[in-house]
């Protein structure tokens, strides 16, 4: 699954930084929201996180995160006990397949990378931990993380995706964003970057806006600049 947008495809263009969604772009956290309701089954787990993403991609200025989550598992219909669960569990968030490889790569290319994720500055820490730490125990380090705690806003507004170029120093065309939802297609395209979607998990795209690449695997999705 690949696509190409020629609006904004030009084979001499670098980006001076890599950015990147957090919880579905790097993260398999689809599979632990699964594993955290009652049922523990994929179809309660998904009914949960659409009405979660609903509601932090329209919310706007943040409020608290995990206010959301549990109002996103009251209105789907989810027991209280899943996002305790969830958030009991949050350190055992596994990236996907070859997620430290392709990271690593591109720190070696000399690109500087920067993360901006809908959640608290404290779960946000926690996670991003686990993407930039191997199986084997070896870490790199991003050169910035922005979460909607810290910026004061949710994805897809501008202002989310200004904060992290700002806290990179760089402008929107200097930037490529990976995407993890469809949401962030459209949002970091309204921003102005160059976007690419990891669709690991097989989302609906949404909006108008075309990614240059979309694929299942990360480092597929990032072809042509690994």
């Amino acid at each position: 699954m690949t696509s190409t947008s020629g609006n904004n495809a030009d084979a001499s263009w670098r980006p001076k930084v890599v950015i990147f969604d957090l919880l579905t772009a790097l993260l398999d956290s689809w599979t632990l929201w699964n594993a955290s309701t009652p049922s523990g089954t994929e179809e309660e787990g998904r009914r949960w996180r659409a009405r979660y993403l609903e509601i932090t991609f329209c919310q706007g200025a943040y409020a608290p995160y995990e206010s959301l989550m549990k109002q996103a598992a009251a209105e789907a219909g989810v027991a209280a006990s899943a996002p305790d669960a969830l958030l009991s569990n949050w350190s055992s968030l596994q990236a996907w397949p070859g997620t430290f490889a392709v990271l690593r790569r591109l720190k070696a290319q000399g690109y500087k990378l920067g993360v901006v994720t809908n959640c608290s500055k404290t779960l946000g820490n926690i996670a991003v931990d686990c993407a930039a730490t191997s199986k084997t125990g070896e870490q790199l380090a991003f050169d910035a993380v922005m979460t909607a705690e810290e910026s004061g806003f949710y994805k897809p507004v501008k202002q989310a995706y200004d904060a992290i170029l700002e806290a990179m120093g760089v402008s929107a065309d200097e930037a490529l964003f990976v995407a993890g939802s469809a949401g962030d297609v459209q949002g970091a395209t309204n921003a102005g970057m160059r976007v690419v979607w990891h669709n690991h998990v097989g989302l609906a795209a949404k909006g108008s806006a075309v990614p240059l690449r979309e694929s299942k695997s990360l480092d597929d999705a990032l072809k042509g600049f690994i």
